[in-house]
C-alpha cells in the first residue's frame, strides 16, 4: 500500500471515499498516526487515522475538479461581466480565505465577472489579528470571511464552541470587522463561515450571511455567490437568502442570515 504524506490527495475508505482531502499534514501520537485533511470542492476540515486513507487515482481526481470547474463556468455565463457598464459601479469585496488554492480560484471567478475583489489567502487563525487593518486599507463594502471548518466526528453539541475547528477565529474576525464598521459607519456587509460552521454564534456576532444552519457541507463557491449578489445588486434594495437559496448548492440548508442592502450604485450620464 502507498504511503500517505502532506500534500498527497485522499479519500475515507470508513466514509465510502464519498469526499476528496488534500493531506495538510501528518500528526504523530502515542497510539497511531493522524492526517489533517482540507476538502478540494467543499470547505471543510477533518482528521483521519491513515490506514482510512486512500490515495485516489488520477482519473477521480480530474472528474471532481472538472465538475467544480463546470459550476464556476456556468455561474459566469449567466452573467455578462458587469463592470463593463462604465455607468455601473459594483460594490468592493474584501475575501479572506484560509485556504491558497481556494483564494487563487475565488480571485479569478471574480475577475472573470468584473468585479472589484481583493482576495487575500490568510489562515483561518491569523483572520481575526488582520481584519480590521486591512479594512482600514481597502475599505470594502463586503467581507468575506472564510476558508475550512468542521465539527469533531460525532458529537452532538452543536452550541459547544470548543466542537468546530475553526468557527471561534470566524466568530473573532466577525467581531474585529464590526468594531471597525462602528467606528466608520461603512454599514459593511459580512459573509462568515465554512462547512458545518457554527451559523448562529456567527450571526450573533455580527455576520448578515453565515454557514452553515444544518451543520452541512457549503460548496467551494457558495460564499463567492453571496458575496457577488451583494455586490451587483442596487443599493435601495435588500437581499434575502429569498433571492439566493437557489442559486447555492444546498439552499438554506448550507446559508442563511439576516440580509443586507444591495452596494451597487449607478453614476448619471
Amino acid at each position: 500500500m502507498e504511503k500517505v504524506k502532506a500534500g498527497d490527495i485522499v479519500a475515507r475508505k470508513s466514509y465510502n471515499k464519498d469526499i476528496l482531502f488534500r493531506v495538510k499534514n501528518i500528526i504523530s501520537t502515542e497510539k497511531t498516526k493522524i492526517a489533517i485533511l482540507i476538502g478540494i470542492v467543499e470547505r471543510v476540515e477533518a482528521d483521519s487515522e491513515l490506514s482510512d486513507l486512500e490515495i485516489v487515482s488520477e482519473e477521480r481526481l480530474k472528474k471532481d475538479l472538472h465538475s467544480i470547474q463546470k459550476r464556476i463556468e456556468g455561474k459566469i455565463d449567466e452573467l455578462n461581466p458587469i463592470n463593463k457598464n462604465k455607468y455601473i459601479i459594483t460594490g468592493k469585496i474584501l475575501h479572506l480565505d484560509g485556504d491558497k488554492k481556494y483564494s487563487e480560484k475565488s480571485y479569478r471567478y471574480y475577475k472573470k465577472l468584473g468585479l472589484n475583489a481583493i482576495v487575500k489567502n490568510i489562515p483561518e487563525y491569523k483572520q481575526p489579528k488582520v481584519v480590521y487593518n486591512l479594512l482600514k486599507i481597502y475599505k470594502p463594502d463586503i467581507l468575506v470571511i472564510t476558508g475550512h471548518d468542521g465539527m469533531i466526528k460525532n458529537t452532538t453539541r452543536y452550541n459547544d464552541i470548543y466542537n468546530y475547528r475553526n468557527s471561534k477565529y470566524f466568530i473573532e474576525t466577525v467581531k474585529q470587522a464590526r468594531i471597525y464598521d462602528n467606528e466608520t459607519n461603512q454599514n459593511l456587509v459580512i459573509f462568515a463561515g465554512a462547512c458545518q460552521s457554527y451559523f448562529e454564534a456567527l450571526i450573533s456576532a455580527g455576520a448578515n450571511f453565515a454557514s452553515s444552519p444544518a451543520r452541512i457541507l457549503i460548496d467551494f463557491i457558495d460564499p463567492l455567490i453571496v458575496a457577488e449578489k451583494v455586490a451587483i445588486t442596487e443599493r435601495y434594495k435588500y437581499i434575502t437568502i429569498e433571492d439566493i437559496e437557489r442559486e447555492l448548492r444546498d439552499g438554506k440548508k448550507g446559508i442563511n442570515g439576516i440580509g443586507a442592502n444591495g452596494k451597487m450604485y449607478r453614476i448619471m450620464k
